[in-house]
C-alpha cells in the first residue's frame, strides 16, 4: 500500500490580509516534510471561486514550487479540470510540472462538479462529460513529437507543435477524479487510475476494488491512444496523535470538510451562494452546536486516532487491495503544527509496515491484470454512500439560506 497527502487549500473565514500567504507557505512546508518522511504522493486540486472550501485555482504553480523543495514524492494533479481549460494549455501545464520535477508528475483529470466553476468558462453540467471526453482525445496527440491538430464540437486546434514535452514517455501516469462511487468503475473502463474522493468503509473499498479491476481487465474501452494506469486510490480523513481522544480533538477540519461539501451539494447544480453572502465557518459552527452527536460520529470514521488505532484500521483496508490511501490532513482550521506532528507520528510508527507489503500487493495486482486471478463481480449498490456510516446530515434549508 502506498500513501499520499491531499490538498484543497481550505481557508475558512475570518480572513486576515496574510491568510492566503500563510496557507500556501504552510502547505509547501508540510509537503517538504512529507517528502523527507517517505510519503509516496502529494495531490493538489484545481478549483475556482469556491470561497473557504478551496483556494487552489492554479495547481501547476503550487506543484512547480513543491518540485523545487522535494526529491522523491510524486506530485499529482488531483485534478486538472478539462472542462475549464483548453487542451493545449493542459498539455503544456502537465509537461512543465513533469520537467520541473524531473519526471515526478501524475496527471489527474476531471470535469468539475459545480455550475459555479463551469459557468464562467462557458460550460454547463449537462455537457461536461462530453467536453471531458473530447478533451482527452485532443490532449494525448499533443504529448507526441511533432505537431497535432484537433477539430471537434467543443475545441478547435489548428496544426501546432505543443511544447515542451513531458519527461515521462509517452506521458505521465493518468488518473480520473471519481467524486461519485459509480465513476470508479468508469475510470477502470477507460483505463485511468481512479482517484476516489470518497470516505468509505473497508467493506465498501473491497467492493469498489473488485468493480474497478473487473472493469479494467474485462471491459476496457480507452478514449484515446494512451498507456493505461491500473490503480485505485481512496481519500480518507486523517489525523494521527498519541491517543484517539487527542486525534479527534485535533481533527475538527474533517467535519468542516464534510459539512462544506454537503452544504454546497444541497444546492441545485451544486451552485454556490453569491460571493460574500455566506460565512461557511459560522454556518458550520452553528450546525456543530446543534448536532454534537453527529460531529462525534463523523470523527470516529476515517483514519483519525492513535498509531495503534490507525494500524488496526489500515489492516482492514489492506485486505481490500487498495493501491493507495490518500490522507486528508489540511482541512478546516487544522493547525500547521498538528498537521506536521500527525505526518511525523504516522510515518514513524505506522506507514513503514504497510509500505513494506507493497511487493506482495504488486504481485497480486499482476495476477489480476493477467487474469490469473478472477475477481468476484460484487453488487456495489449497498456501497454508494459517499461518506459511509459516518456521514453527517446537513438540511437543505440550511444550504438554501445563502
Amino acid at each position: 500500500m502506498k500513501f499520499g497527502i491531499f490538498y484543497e487549500l481550505q481557508l475558512p473565514r475570518p480572513w486576515r490580509t496574510d491568510s492566503e500567504l500563510t496557507l500556501y507557505q504552510d502547505a509547501l512546508a508540510q509537503l517538504e516534510l512529507a517528502d523527507r518522511l517517505g510519503y509516496d504522493f502529494a495531490w493538489e486540486v484545481e478549483h475556482h471561486f469556491l470561497e473557504e472550501y478551496s483556494h487552489s485555482p492554479v495547481p501547476e504553480a503550487f506543484l512547480g514550487a513543491a518540485s523545487q523543495r522535494t526529491k522523491n514524492i510524486r506530485l499529482g494533479h488531483g485534478i486538472i479540470q478539462l472542462t475549464t481549460s483548453h487542451p493545449a494549455r493542459v498539455a503544456e501545464r502537465v509537461a512543465v510540472v513533469d520537467l520541473l520535477s524531473n519526471g515526478r508528475c501524475e496527471f489527474g483529470m476531471g470535469e468539475s462538479a459545480s455550475i459555479t466553476e463551469l459557468e464562467p468558462f462557458g460550460r454547463g453540467m449537462e455537457d461536461k462529460r462530453e467536453v471531458f471526453e473530447e478533451a482527452v482525445r485532443a490532449i494525448f496527440p499533443m504529448f507526441k513529437e511533432g505537431g497535432s491538430q484537433h477539430h471537434g464540437k467543443y475545441f478547435d486546434m489548428p496544426l501546432r507543435n505543443v511544447v515542451p514535452k513531458p519527461v515521462q514517455k509517452p506521458h505521465p501516469p493518468l488518473w480520473m477524479a471519481c467524486s461519485q462511487l459509480e465513476t470508479i468503475e468508469r475510470a477502470g473502463r477507460n483505463g485511468f487510475g481512479a482517484l476516489g474522493f470518497q470516505f468509505v468503509s473497508a467493506d465498501a473499498a473491497h467492493a469498489w476494488v473488485h468493480a474497478y479491476y473487473n472493469a479494467i481487465t474485462k471491459r476496457l474501452h480507452k478514449l484515446a491512444d494512451y498507456i493505461i494506469n491500473p490503480n485505485i486510490a481512496l481519500v480518507s480523513f486523517f489525523m494521527c496523535a498519541k491517543t484517539d481522544e487527542e486525534a479527534r480533538r485535533r481533527a475538527d477540519g474533517a467535519t468542516f470538510f464534510q459539512f462544506a461539501l454537503r452544504f454546497y451539494g444541497n444546492q441545485p447544480g451544486r451552485k454556490r451562494p453569491a460571493p460574500g453572502t455566506v460565512n461557511m465557518w459560522d454556518e458550520y459552527n452553528a450546525w456543530k452546536r446543534a448536532n454534537p452527536d453527529q460531529q462525534e460520529k463523523a470523527l470516529r470514521g476515517g483514519l483519525i486516532g492513535s498509531p495503534e488505532t490507525l494500524r488496526r484500521k489500515l489492516a482492514r483496508f489492506e485486505t481490500s487491495h487498495i493501491d493507495q490511501v490518500i490522507l486528508l490532513n489540511q482541512a478546516g482550521k487544522n493547525s500547521h503544527e498538528h498537521i506536521c506532528e500527525s505526518l511525523e507520528l504516522f510515518a514513524g510508527e505506522v506507514m513503514p509496515e504497510f509500505q513494506g507489503h507493497e511487493p506482495e500487493h504488486q504481485a497480486w495486482k499482476q495476477k489480476v491484470m493477467n487474469r490469473d486471478i478472477e475477481l468476484e463481480e460484487i453488487d456495489t449498490t449497498a456501497f454508494r454512500e459517499r461518506y459511509g456510516a459516518h456521514r453527517i446530515d446537513v438540511p437543505v434549508k440550511v444550504a438554501a439560506s445563502g
